[in-house]
């Protein structure tokens, strides 16, 4: 075989026959290496089991031996060694939307291969509801440019979230069916979130989303699940029983034991992770092969602050679990969920040479990472260039709203001759059967705000469409005191569609036209003036920049944030915090358990204020 280069990059079936028949003769000393890397020792994954002294011999991107340091007899063109340094595998994420940190791809391989990611499990309802069609192009651009991280997407379940939404794709079965077709790096089905759908044959993506189920089924890949809010025995059974592998919505110990017991495979995300571990340990659990560590939404800023994966294991090695164990639960297990051991998630023979040169076990201290057989990090620093990539208009041309909106487009008329009006009012985070309910004042045929109860506006506009339609209602304790302030932000979990809250119609209108002249992002507009702005010029969800610098941009925001009075009635979810309301991103949800939600409007829901459970209407102000 001559040593010519074979494209691996992203992986396909004849190339991967190719690179294997190298690899074989690599092994066997019949054609020579280019790197043996030599460690003091290296964490054997499947069996948890510390080898001293080994080489790492590498071909290309992948690794063709490992051994005892001096066992191998071919010839090897380069060699390091790394005597003080512990090899583990490359961390990968099982779960994680990557648009969650506001960057692209390949900024978000600068930000985390130095904290250890090499692979991630892309969770893509968030890009696909923008842009569902170009959802493979999106993923699989950065790495066929030459970025070092594996990037495996799942196209989204939940595109459109619900039957009551439309926007910027539609994913059934023939879509599904292509994309795992056109591509063996994708993985599965991203996160089934609509149990309504999945159980009742009456809800209107009961089709769509068993037709997605079975396109993967074919091909044999995996269907990811979203239990959130499911906790009582039956319909943990119904759950697993419809095929749904896994779940990262635990909150409890007892929740999260529930559901591992009943076969799910469980990813425990950093907000429970300590006491969940904790509660683990004290049931004696024995096999956590079934658990992975996710991150599912960490912003670039925390990244930078707190770390990526490294940070989850370093914060179940302080809960009490070995370091052995968290370390498999971030590279084996997860692999295996997936079924992509033969590429990732240990360093072994034929995998990707991804490996995390540790300067100390116990603390997870990361002193390099490699990545496709060459050192990408010397510490937080990222070694190799960039790609330069020009997002072409179907990424960074995605805000549609049609016109300007002014302050009439956020009015609520009244009924003729009215003082007071009834108004459906929600709360973020309070997952009830039912709305609440408040009479508002009316002035000049208007329903107005109520700050002395926390109450004000709350909108959706319609950003996909070009219609220029916008639904709006009351929130109760989220939104702005200050007068004539408005928040909009064009990352509104998962349609995505721009959502502001605000004190005054006017203010609203200029917070919104500003998101949309930026292409996206966020726009605080405080006593009339636009104060601060943070562009998401990628697909309104992410940024083509550094993380360095997108920080420095969301911390003007959170100073000009800090002078606004901020409105602040606490419910249940123990994630809701005083101060700048960003998680209202996350409020516009509309899987399980939300009930009552608003969405854009919609010939179904004009008004865009639907249950999501049972499909029922009701008016915003009656």
């Amino acid at each position: 075989m001559t040593d010519r280069k074979i494209e691996d990059t992203t992986i396909d079936a004849a190339n991967e026959v190719l690179i294997r028949q190298r690899l074989t003769l690599v092994a066997l000393g019949k054609e020579k290496a280019d790197v043996a890397l030599r460690v003091g020792k290296l964490l054997d994954v499947a069996t948890r089991t510390w080898l001293e002294d080994q080489e790492i011999i590498i071909k290309d991107r992948r690794i063709a031996y490992v051994g005892k340091a001096g066992s191998y007899a071919g010839e090897v063109l380069r060699r390091v060694h790394e005597p003080d340094l512990a090899a583990v595998p490359g961390l990968g994420e099982v779960h994680k939307h990557i648009e969650s940190s506001h960057l692209t791809p390949e900024w978000e391989a600068a930000l985390v291969l130095p904290r250890g990611n090499t692979w991630t499990c892309e969770a893509s309802h968030e890009f696909s509801n923008v842009n569902g069609a170009r959802t493979l192009d999106f993923w699989l651009k950065a790495r066929a440019a030459g970025s070092p991280l594996k990037i495996f997407p799942l196209p989204g379940s939940a595109v459109p979230p619900t039957g009551y939404e439309h926007g910027g794709g539609y994913l059934g079965y023939d879509e599904q069916k292509a994309f795992l077709q056109d591509s063996l790096m994708t993985a599965g089905l991203d996160e089934v979130m609509d149990w309504p759908a999945v159980w009742n044959p009456e809800n209107p993506s009961y089709d769509r989303l068993w037709g997605m189920i079975r396109a993967t089924y074919e091909k044999r890949a995996v269907v990811e699940g979203h239990a959130a809010g499911i906790r009582d025995i039956p319909t943990i059974n119904a759950f697993a029983a419809a095929g749904l592998s896994s779940d990262h919505e635990a909150w409890t110990v007892e929740e999260f034991w529930d559901k591992l017991t009943h076969g799910l495979f469980m990813e425990l995300r950093p907000h429970s992770l300590p006491e969940v571990i904790k509660g683990l340990l004290e049931r004696g659990l024995l096999d956590w092969s079934q658990i992975a560590l996710t991150t599912d939404d960490r912003s670039a800023s925390d990244t930078l602050k707190m770390g990526a994966t490294d940070y989850n294991v370093r914060l179940a090695i302080e809960a009490g679990l070995s370091p052995e164990i968290a370390i498999q639960c971030v590279t084996i297990n997860p692999a295996r969920h997936m079924r992509l051991t033969p590429w990732v998630g240990s360093i072994a023979p034929g995998r990707y040479a991804d490996i995390v040169l540790l300067l100390d076990v116990a603390t997870f201290q990361i002193a390099k990472v490699w990545a496709d057989g060459r050192q990408v990090s010397d510490g937080k620093t990222y070694l190799p260039e960039v790609p330069d990539i020009a997002w072409p208009e179907w990424a960074t041309k995605t805000i549609n709203i049609g016109r300007a909106l002014d302050a009439g487009d956020f009015q609520i008329t009244a009924e003729p001759g009215r003082e007071t009006m009834k108004a459906a009012v929600l709360r973020p985070f309070h997952w009830t059967d039912d709305f609440l309910v408040y009479n508002l004042p009316v002035e000049d045929g208007l329903v107005q705000r109520d700050e002395s109860r926390n109450i004000t506006k709350f909108s959706i506009v319609d950003r996909f469409s070009g219609k220029g339609s916008v639904s709006k209602m009351f929130w109760v304790g989220c939104g702005p005191r200050t007068p004539d302030t408005a928040l909009a932000c064009s990352m509104a979990h998962d349609k995505h569609n721009i959502w502001c809250v605000g004190s005054s119609d006017e203010a609203m209108a200029k917070a919104v036209n500003a998101v949309a002249d930026n292409d996206g992002g966020w726009a605080l507009v405080r006593e009339g003036q636009l104060v601060a702005r943070v562009r998401y010029e990628v697909a309104g969800l992410m940024s083509c920049r550094p993380a360095e610098a997108l920080h420095t941009e969301m911390e003007a925001l959170y100073a000009e944030g800090k002078l606004v009075d901020w409105m602040y009635e606490p419910s249940f979810q123990p994630r809701w915090f005083p101060g700048f309301p960003e998680r209202l991103a996350f409020a516009t949800l509309t899987c399980a358990p939300w009930r009552w939600v608003l969405v854009a409007p919609s010939d179904y829901a004009p008004e865009g204020f639907v249950n999501v459970q049972t499909g029922k209407t009701h008016p915003v102000v009656f």
